[in-house]
Protein backbone atom coordinates (compact mmCIF):
# COMPACT_ATOMS: atom_id res chain seq x y z
CA UNK A 1 0.00 0.00 0.00
CA UNK A 2 2.80 2.41 0.86
CA UNK A 3 4.57 1.55 -2.38
CA UNK A 4 1.38 2.42 -4.40
CA UNK A 5 1.03 5.76 -2.61
CA UNK A 6 4.68 6.66 -3.29
CA UNK A 7 4.36 5.72 -7.00
CA UNK A 8 1.19 7.82 -7.42
CA UNK A 9 2.90 10.80 -5.79
CA UNK A 10 5.92 10.47 -8.07
CA UNK A 11 3.75 10.37 -11.16
CA UNK A 12 1.84 13.43 -10.01
CA UNK A 13 5.07 15.33 -9.40
CA UNK A 14 6.39 14.40 -12.87
CA UNK A 15 3.15 15.60 -14.49
CA UNK A 16 3.37 18.93 -12.67
CA UNK A 17 7.02 19.32 -13.75
CA UNK A 18 6.24 18.54 -17.39
CA UNK A 19 3.39 21.03 -17.47
CA UNK A 20 5.63 23.70 -16.05
CA UNK A 21 8.29 23.14 -18.75
CA UNK A 22 5.71 23.26 -21.56
CA UNK A 23 4.41 26.56 -20.22
CA UNK A 24 7.92 28.08 -20.23
CA UNK A 25 8.52 26.91 -23.81
CA UNK A 26 5.32 28.53 -24.98
CA UNK A 27 6.29 31.86 -23.40
CA UNK A 28 9.88 31.78 -24.78
CA UNK A 29 8.90 31.36 -28.49
CA UNK A 30 9.00 34.90 -30.01
CA UNK A 31 6.46 36.08 -32.54
CA UNK A 32 7.71 36.67 -36.19
CA UNK A 33 8.78 40.33 -36.81
CA UNK A 34 8.05 41.99 -40.18
CA UNK A 35 11.12 43.98 -41.38
CA UNK A 36 10.70 47.71 -41.93
CA UNK A 37 12.01 49.07 -45.25
CA UNK A 38 12.03 52.21 -47.32
CA UNK A 39 11.59 52.06 -51.09
CA UNK A 40 11.97 54.30 -54.13
CA UNK A 41 10.99 54.06 -57.78
CA UNK A 42 13.52 53.12 -60.46
CA UNK A 43 13.30 55.70 -63.25
CA UNK A 44 14.57 55.45 -66.84
CA UNK A 45 16.34 58.50 -68.23
CA UNK A 46 19.08 59.50 -70.66
CA UNK A 47 22.43 58.70 -69.05
CA UNK A 48 25.61 60.35 -70.40
CA UNK A 49 28.13 57.65 -71.33
CA UNK A 50 31.16 59.42 -69.91
CA UNK A 51 34.67 58.26 -69.10
CA UNK A 52 37.50 60.16 -67.39
CA UNK A 53 41.16 59.84 -68.40
CA UNK A 54 44.33 61.02 -66.69
CA UNK A 55 46.73 63.10 -68.74
CA UNK A 56 49.25 65.95 -68.61
CA UNK A 57 48.91 69.47 -70.00
CA UNK A 58 51.28 70.02 -72.93
CA UNK A 59 52.40 73.12 -74.81
CA UNK A 60 50.69 73.41 -78.19
CA UNK A 61 54.10 74.00 -79.78
CA UNK A 62 57.73 74.14 -78.56
CA UNK A 63 60.36 76.10 -80.49
CA UNK A 64 64.13 75.98 -80.03
CA UNK A 65 65.54 79.38 -81.04
CA UNK A 66 69.12 79.54 -82.35
CA UNK A 67 71.11 80.97 -85.26
CA UNK A 68 72.34 78.63 -87.98
CA UNK A 69 75.99 79.24 -87.19
CA UNK A 70 78.20 80.21 -84.29
CA UNK A 71 78.49 83.90 -83.46
CA UNK A 72 78.94 86.21 -80.50
CA UNK A 73 75.77 87.27 -78.69
CA UNK A 74 75.47 91.04 -78.88
CA UNK A 75 72.20 91.58 -76.99
CA UNK A 76 69.67 89.59 -74.91
CA UNK A 77 66.16 91.10 -74.81
CA UNK A 78 64.12 88.55 -72.79
CA UNK A 79 64.41 86.41 -69.69
CA UNK A 80 63.01 83.08 -68.54
CA UNK A 81 59.35 83.54 -67.58
CA UNK A 82 58.70 86.38 -70.03
CA UNK A 83 55.70 86.04 -72.32
CA UNK A 84 56.72 87.01 -75.84
CA UNK A 85 54.65 87.75 -78.93
CA UNK A 86 55.15 86.23 -82.35
CA UNK A 87 57.79 88.25 -84.22
CA UNK A 88 59.24 89.85 -81.08
CA UNK A 89 63.05 90.28 -81.10
CA UNK A 90 64.61 87.91 -78.55
CA UNK A 91 68.31 88.52 -79.12
CA UNK A 92 70.78 90.06 -81.54
CA UNK A 93 74.03 88.45 -82.67
CA UNK A 94 77.22 90.09 -83.92
CA UNK A 95 76.31 92.30 -86.92
CA UNK A 96 79.68 92.44 -88.77
CA UNK A 97 78.76 89.95 -91.49
CA UNK A 98 75.26 91.39 -91.81
CA UNK A 99 76.52 94.92 -92.32
CA UNK A 100 79.01 93.77 -94.97
CA UNK A 101 76.30 91.91 -96.87
CA UNK A 102 73.93 94.85 -96.55
CA UNK A 103 76.48 97.11 -98.26
CA UNK A 104 77.07 94.54 -101.02
CA UNK A 105 73.32 94.16 -101.61
CA UNK A 106 72.92 97.92 -101.98
CA UNK A 107 75.71 98.01 -104.58
CA UNK A 108 74.25 94.99 -106.38
CA UNK A 109 70.83 96.58 -106.41
CA UNK A 110 72.19 99.73 -108.07
CA UNK A 111 74.07 97.61 -110.60
CA UNK A 112 70.99 95.52 -111.29
CA UNK A 113 68.87 98.60 -111.92
CA UNK A 114 71.52 99.92 -114.32
CA UNK A 115 71.67 96.64 -116.26
CA UNK A 116 67.90 96.41 -116.27
CA UNK A 117 67.71 99.83 -117.90
CA UNK A 118 70.33 98.84 -120.50
CA UNK A 119 68.45 95.64 -121.26
CA UNK A 120 65.23 97.62 -121.74
CA UNK A 121 67.02 99.79 -124.30
CA UNK A 122 68.60 96.78 -126.03
CA UNK A 123 72.07 97.63 -124.79
CA UNK A 124 72.82 94.09 -123.47
CA UNK A 125 71.72 90.60 -124.35
CA UNK A 126 69.00 88.71 -122.49
CA UNK A 127 71.50 86.15 -121.17
CA UNK A 128 73.69 88.90 -119.65
CA UNK A 129 70.64 90.46 -118.03
CA UNK A 130 69.46 87.12 -116.61
CA UNK A 131 72.95 86.42 -115.23
CA UNK A 132 73.03 89.81 -113.47
CA UNK A 133 69.50 89.33 -112.18
CA UNK A 134 70.30 85.88 -110.77
CA UNK A 135 73.46 87.17 -109.09
CA UNK A 136 71.51 89.98 -107.43
CA UNK A 137 68.76 87.65 -106.20
CA UNK A 138 71.26 85.16 -104.76
CA UNK A 139 73.13 87.92 -102.90
CA UNK A 140 69.84 89.34 -101.56
CA UNK A 141 68.64 85.90 -100.43
CA UNK A 142 71.92 85.34 -98.62
CA UNK A 143 71.54 88.73 -96.94
CA UNK A 144 68.00 87.90 -95.76
CA UNK A 145 69.22 84.58 -94.34
CA UNK A 146 72.07 86.21 -92.41
CA UNK A 147 69.69 88.93 -91.16
CA UNK A 148 67.27 86.28 -89.89
CA UNK A 149 70.11 84.60 -88.00
CA UNK A 150 71.48 87.88 -86.62
CA UNK A 151 68.21 89.34 -85.32
CA UNK A 152 66.46 86.39 -83.63
CA UNK A 153 62.66 86.70 -83.51
CA UNK A 154 60.13 84.41 -81.88
CA UNK A 155 58.13 82.39 -84.46
CA UNK A 156 55.31 81.87 -81.93
CA UNK A 157 53.73 83.61 -78.95
CA UNK A 158 54.53 81.93 -75.65
CA UNK A 159 56.61 81.74 -72.50
CA UNK A 160 60.41 81.76 -72.50
CA UNK A 161 61.20 78.56 -70.58
CA UNK A 162 64.95 78.20 -71.26
CA UNK A 163 67.84 80.63 -71.81
CA UNK A 164 71.21 78.90 -72.16
CA UNK A 165 73.54 81.83 -72.92
CA UNK A 166 74.33 85.34 -71.69
CA UNK A 167 75.16 88.56 -73.48
CA UNK A 168 78.74 88.44 -74.77
CA UNK A 169 78.87 84.63 -74.95
CA UNK A 170 80.09 82.92 -78.08
CA UNK A 171 77.10 80.90 -79.24
CA UNK A 172 77.82 77.26 -80.05
CA UNK A 173 75.51 74.85 -81.84
CA UNK A 174 75.25 72.42 -78.93
CA UNK A 175 72.08 73.79 -77.36
CA UNK A 176 69.45 76.40 -78.28
CA UNK A 177 69.74 80.00 -77.18
CA UNK A 178 66.07 80.04 -76.10
CA UNK A 179 63.16 77.59 -75.79
CA UNK A 180 59.64 79.00 -76.26
CA UNK A 181 56.49 77.13 -75.18
CA UNK A 182 53.21 78.14 -76.82
CA UNK A 183 50.43 77.97 -74.18
CA UNK A 184 47.56 79.62 -76.06
CA UNK A 185 46.16 77.10 -76.69
CA UNK A 186 47.46 74.10 -74.77
CA UNK A 187 46.82 70.46 -75.58
CA UNK A 188 46.75 67.02 -74.00
CA UNK A 189 46.79 63.44 -75.27
CA UNK A 190 44.45 60.77 -73.91
CA UNK A 191 44.32 57.06 -74.66
CA UNK A 192 40.77 55.80 -75.31
CA UNK A 193 39.69 52.18 -75.62
CA UNK A 194 39.42 50.93 -79.18
CA UNK A 195 35.80 49.93 -78.46
CA UNK A 196 34.94 53.65 -78.35
CA UNK A 197 36.66 54.53 -81.64
CA UNK A 198 33.45 55.05 -83.61
CA UNK A 199 31.96 57.21 -80.83
CA UNK A 200 34.62 59.95 -80.91
CA UNK A 201 34.90 62.57 -83.65
CA UNK A 202 36.78 65.78 -84.31
CA UNK A 203 35.18 68.76 -82.60
CA UNK A 204 33.66 66.82 -79.67
CA UNK A 205 33.64 68.79 -76.40
CA UNK A 206 35.84 67.54 -73.53
CA UNK A 207 35.70 68.69 -69.88
CA UNK A 208 39.09 69.13 -68.16
CA UNK A 209 40.01 69.59 -64.52
CA UNK A 210 43.48 70.09 -63.05
CA UNK A 211 44.67 69.46 -59.50
CA UNK A 212 46.57 72.76 -59.48
CA UNK A 213 43.34 74.77 -59.91
CA UNK A 214 40.68 73.01 -57.79
CA UNK A 215 37.04 73.87 -58.50
CA UNK A 216 37.66 75.03 -62.06
CA UNK A 217 36.42 73.16 -65.15
CA UNK A 218 37.87 73.92 -68.58
CA UNK A 219 36.30 73.05 -71.92
CA UNK A 220 38.40 71.69 -74.75
CA UNK A 221 37.64 69.97 -78.01
CA UNK A 222 38.96 66.99 -79.92
CA UNK A 223 41.51 68.36 -82.39
CA UNK A 224 42.57 65.08 -84.03
CA UNK A 225 42.30 61.30 -83.73
CA UNK A 226 45.43 59.24 -84.28
CA UNK A 227 44.71 56.64 -86.99
CA UNK A 228 46.40 53.68 -85.25
CA UNK A 229 45.51 51.48 -82.28
CA UNK A 230 48.20 50.43 -79.80
CA UNK A 231 48.31 46.63 -80.00
CA UNK A 232 49.57 46.34 -76.40
CA UNK A 233 46.95 48.54 -74.70
CA UNK A 234 44.20 48.42 -77.37
CA UNK A 235 43.79 52.18 -77.10
CA UNK A 236 44.07 54.99 -79.62
CA UNK A 237 45.36 58.51 -79.04
CA UNK A 238 43.10 61.56 -79.09
CA UNK A 239 44.55 65.08 -79.07
CA UNK A 240 42.47 67.65 -77.19
CA UNK A 241 43.08 71.41 -77.34
CA UNK A 242 42.04 73.96 -74.70
CA UNK A 243 41.89 77.71 -75.59
CA UNK A 244 43.63 78.82 -72.33
CA UNK A 245 43.28 82.50 -73.21
CA UNK A 246 44.07 83.59 -69.64
CA UNK A 247 47.20 81.36 -69.67
CA UNK A 248 46.40 79.68 -66.32
CA UNK A 249 47.05 76.16 -67.65
CA UNK A 250 50.76 75.42 -67.83
CA UNK A 251 52.67 72.54 -69.43
CA UNK A 252 53.26 69.69 -67.00
CA UNK A 253 50.09 70.14 -64.93
CA UNK A 254 48.28 66.89 -64.07
CA UNK A 255 44.85 66.85 -65.69
CA UNK A 256 41.71 64.72 -65.97
CA UNK A 257 39.72 64.77 -69.20
CA UNK A 258 36.07 63.64 -69.27
CA UNK A 259 34.77 62.50 -72.65
CA UNK A 260 31.05 62.04 -73.39
CA UNK A 261 30.37 59.23 -75.87
CA UNK A 262 26.67 60.09 -76.15
CA UNK A 263 23.53 59.34 -74.10
CA UNK A 264 21.84 55.98 -73.51
CA UNK A 265 18.39 55.57 -71.93
CA UNK A 266 18.72 53.29 -68.89
CA UNK A 267 17.14 52.80 -65.47
CA UNK A 268 18.76 54.76 -62.63
CA UNK A 269 18.51 53.94 -58.88
CA UNK A 270 20.17 55.32 -55.73
CA UNK A 271 23.50 53.57 -55.13
CA UNK A 272 22.32 52.44 -51.68
CA UNK A 273 19.71 50.25 -53.38
CA UNK A 274 22.42 48.07 -54.94
CA UNK A 275 23.78 45.32 -52.68
CA UNK A 276 26.73 43.04 -53.35
CA UNK A 277 26.61 39.31 -52.73
CA UNK A 278 29.66 38.40 -50.67
CA UNK A 279 32.04 35.97 -52.31
CA UNK A 280 30.62 36.43 -55.83
CA UNK A 281 30.78 40.12 -56.67
CA UNK A 282 27.28 39.86 -58.15
CA UNK A 283 25.04 42.90 -57.59
CA UNK A 284 21.39 42.66 -56.58
CA UNK A 285 18.45 44.84 -55.65
CA UNK A 286 15.39 43.96 -53.58
CA UNK A 287 12.23 44.65 -55.60
CA UNK A 288 8.93 45.24 -53.78
CA UNK A 289 6.07 43.07 -55.07
CA UNK A 290 2.36 43.92 -55.07
CA UNK A 291 1.74 41.66 -52.04
CA UNK A 292 4.38 43.51 -49.98
CA UNK A 293 6.97 40.76 -50.31
CA UNK A 294 10.42 41.40 -51.78
CA UNK A 295 12.31 39.56 -54.52
CA UNK A 296 16.11 39.46 -54.78
CA UNK A 297 16.83 40.46 -58.38
CA UNK A 298 20.33 40.31 -59.99
CA UNK A 299 21.28 43.47 -61.92
CA UNK A 300 24.14 44.74 -64.06
CA UNK A 301 25.27 48.21 -62.92
CA UNK A 302 26.76 50.64 -65.40
CA UNK A 303 28.21 54.03 -64.55
CA UNK A 304 28.26 55.44 -61.02
CA UNK A 305 26.82 58.95 -61.35
CA UNK A 306 27.17 60.93 -58.13
CA UNK A 307 24.97 59.04 -55.62
CA UNK A 308 23.21 56.94 -58.28
CA UNK A 309 23.87 53.81 -60.32
CA UNK A 310 22.93 53.29 -63.93
CA UNK A 311 21.40 49.82 -64.29
CA UNK A 312 22.27 48.35 -67.67
CA UNK A 313 20.28 45.13 -67.28
CA UNK A 314 17.93 43.36 -64.88
CA UNK A 315 15.57 46.11 -63.71
CA UNK A 316 12.44 47.57 -65.31
CA UNK A 317 11.45 51.22 -65.41
CA UNK A 318 9.00 51.99 -62.56
CA UNK A 319 10.02 49.08 -60.31
CA UNK A 320 9.92 49.72 -56.55
CA UNK A 321 13.32 49.00 -55.02
CA UNK A 322 14.38 48.88 -51.38
CA UNK A 323 16.85 51.61 -50.38
CA UNK A 324 16.94 51.09 -46.61
CA UNK A 325 16.62 47.98 -44.43
CA UNK A 326 18.18 45.41 -46.80
CA UNK A 327 20.42 43.89 -44.09
CA UNK A 328 17.55 41.87 -42.57
CA UNK A 329 15.88 40.85 -45.83
CA UNK A 330 15.71 37.54 -47.65
CA UNK A 331 14.12 36.62 -50.94
CA UNK A 332 10.35 36.29 -50.58
CA UNK A 333 9.90 37.75 -47.08
CA UNK A 334 7.06 40.12 -46.25
CA UNK A 335 8.01 43.69 -45.35
CA UNK A 336 6.49 46.79 -43.81
CA UNK A 337 6.99 49.84 -46.09
CA UNK A 338 7.60 52.98 -44.05
CA UNK A 339 7.41 55.59 -46.83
Amino acid sequence: MKVRIILIAALALAAVSCGSNNSKSAVAAPAAVTPNVEVTTAVARDVPQEATYASTIMAYAVNNIMPQQGSRIRKINVEVGDYVQQGQILAEMDRTQLEQLELQVRNDEQEYERIKALYAEGGISQSDFETAELSYKVRKSNYENVKENTVLRSPISGFVTVRNFDRGDMFSMGSPLFVIHQVVPVKLLIGISESEYTKVKKGDKVQITVDAIPGSVFTGKVERLYPIVDSATHTFKVEVTIPNKDRVLLPGMYARATVNFGDVRNVVVPDQAVVRMEGTGQRFVYVLNANNTVSLVPVTPGRHIGSEYEIVDGLADGAKVVVKGQSTLKDGVSVNVLN
